[in-house]
């Protein structure tokens, strides 16, 4: 458990660390082309843990708090600088440079997404059919007629050879009212199915497919426990890792999900539970402990299946040539932009909730997921997560790229500043704004817990 936890944490160290180093060398880059001074580079927030100043005069810092990184220029509004060292002042810049530095650094973020994913599509990465498992009774998908076992060749007219394409596919059509998907079943039949996605709304999970009735399909975990977690109800029922679960009360269990419930509906409730162990039948009493789940009350015992593996015919790797993958780079990466800025004006109108942010404790989980998955999963989750801090950098909030950029855009039209008290009362609220939205993807965060 510490392990696991220390190697999220080193996970999503590196992860930040890489993506604000680009994010800040964008900004650094040009506005040293821009001939403005830059007197401190840092990666992270506090007391400088190492720093070195290169020939230009530029303080290069590693701080200790993770949690993004800036660029100091020299800047007469707030430093006092020579007639000699005017000209190489930020603020006394055209108004296009300016425009230019602040734009260098979330299109650094773009171009480092394109390169991973040029990376990635190179290299090959394996992936799983979209083939579905289950459909949920009364669901929009059981509406539309989607059944166990068909495959989502298309969503529209884009295919989908995928569980990602899918979903990307899938995610701008949330608060429509319809979509089209094309689906074969195992004898080959191909079929168009309408679905009717009226009142469609996400859960708190953000859960696309979930949300829709729709559960990839995955071979049935195995009644063998996998994982026993130290100080929870199970441990200290005794059930121990490679224990075969037989039956509860008197009843056989035949398939994990009918453990799940049967543990969920008695939380705070003894069991009697039989068990095989090295060949040995076992009869022991568990106490599922009782929790608050969503304002539900479920049993909860903190043990893991053993998980079969994905059939071969189930997995494919997608590569592409190198050539070829540049168009599938830009193209992939272009199609998130697309889903973020859709998500976004969705989140203003109210279509997607605030309940489906997300913060650093889910950024951190991530990459410690991807980690776990490999070198490529993780390359693919900080192309992610690096078109998301560019896009979101560009939003016009005062506090953030987006926010100055609108202040100078102002200026270039109007032909002169924009006021410093009006400026100094849009960073105020942009802060206000900025602040919330933490809070809630922090409480959301962690009620996910």
């Amino acid at each position: 458990m510490i392990l696991d936890s220390l190697w999220t944490l080193l996970s999503f160290v590196v992860a930040i660390g890489v993506l604000v180093t680009v994010h800040e060398f964008g900004h650094f880059y040009v506005a040293r082309l821009c001939g403005v001074r830059v007197l401190r580079f840092s990666i992270g927030f506090g007391k400088a843990l190492w720093s070195r100043t290169d020939r230009h005069g530029t303080e290069f810092v590693v701080a200790p708090i993770p949690l993004g990184g800036y660029v100091r220029m020299l800047d007469g509004r707030v430093d006092e600088v020579s007639a000699a060292e005017r000209p190489y002042c930020f603020d006394a810049k055209p108004v296009g440079q300016r425009m230019a530095i602040l734009v260098a650094g979330p299109a650094a973020n773009l171009i480092f997404a394109i390169a991973a994913l040029w990376l990635i599509f190179v290299n090959g990465v394996d992936s799983v059919k979209p083939v579905v498992g289950e459909v949920a009774a009364e669901s929009i998908a059981a509406r539309a007629g989607l059944m166990a076992g068909d495959q989502i060749i298309a969503v529209g007219s884009a295919a989908t050879a995928d569980w990602e394409a899918v979903g990307l596919q899938l995610a701008p059509y949330l608060g429509q009212q319809a979509a089209t998907i094309q689906v074969v079943n195992a004898a080959g039949v191909t079929r168009q199915l309408p679905l009717q996605l009226g009142g469609w709304q996400l859960d708190k999970e953000g859960n696309l497919f979930g949300s829709l009735g729709i559960t990839p399909f995955y071979p049935e975990p195995l009644l063998v426990l996998a994982a026993v977690t130290e100080g929870g109800a199970g441990q200290a029922g005794g059930l121990r890792v490679g224990d075969r679960l037989l039956s509860a009360n008197g009843e056989v269990i035949e398939r994990w999900r009918d453990w799940v419930q049967l543990i969920q509906a008695n939380g705070g409730r003894p069991l009697m539970v039989e068990i095989e162990r090295q060949g040995e039948l076992l009869t022991m009493s568990l106490l599922p402990e009782l929790r608050e789940v969503e304002g539900e009350r479920r049993g909860y015992l903190g043990v893991s299946p053993t998980l079969q593996p994905l059939p071969e015919s189930m997995r494919i790797t997608i590569e592409h040539g190198p050539l070829d993958a540049i168009g599938e780079a830009v193209a992939r990466t272009w199609q998130i932009i697309v889903l973020i800025v859709s998500f976004l004006g969705k989140l203003i109108t109210g279509t997607v909730g605030l309940d489906t942010l997300s913060g650093p404790i889910a950024i951190a989980q991530g990459a410690g997921a991807s980690a776990d998955s490999g070198w490529v999963y993780f390359v693919g989750f900080l192309a992610l997560i690096s078109i998301n801090l560019g896009i979101i950098n560009l939003v016009p909030l005062p506090v953030l790229d987006g926010g100055h950029l609108l202040f100078f855009l102002i200026e270039a039209i109007r032909g002169k500043a924009v006021p410093e008290r009006i400026q100094e009362l849009g960073f105020r609220l942009g802060w206000g704004i900025l602040l919330a939205l933490m809070c809630i993807a922090l409480f959301n965060d962690i009620t996910r817990l």
